[in-house]
């Protein structure tokens, strides 16, 4: 039996409670990266201003594309990511969290 293992990477945007502070990351395992957002596992930005909601996240298959991805998102203006967070998550909802990512 074959069995792929394709390996995934992910752009994903952290918020705080009030959605006043924007974080952009990289990552080959979104389920743990976003745990260990909400536990407070991040030392430096994210712990310091409390990013522990997922609200956007995009896939790739390679970590060049990702990261370059990631790169052009942290230079784009606030307005610019929200409107690009918006057209998939209107309500901002916490898209780690299944009680209230769920439609």
């Amino acid at each position: 039996m074959l069995i792929l293992n394709i390996q995934m990477y992910y752009i994903y945007v952290m918020t705080n409670e009030y959605k006043t502070t924007l974080y952009i990351g990289v990552t080959n395992n979104l389920v743990r990266r976003v745990r260990e957002h909400k536990q407070g596992k991040i030392e430096g930005f994210t712990k310091e201003y409390k990013l522990k909601k997922l609200i956007y996240y995009e896939e790739y298959k390679h970590i060049e594309e990702a990261i370059s991805r990631e790169k052009q998102l942290k230079n784009w203006h606030r307005d610019w990511k929200l409107n690009l967070i918006i057209k998939t998550n209107p309500e901002l909802k916490d898209l780690g969290d299944p009680e209230t990512s769920s439609g």
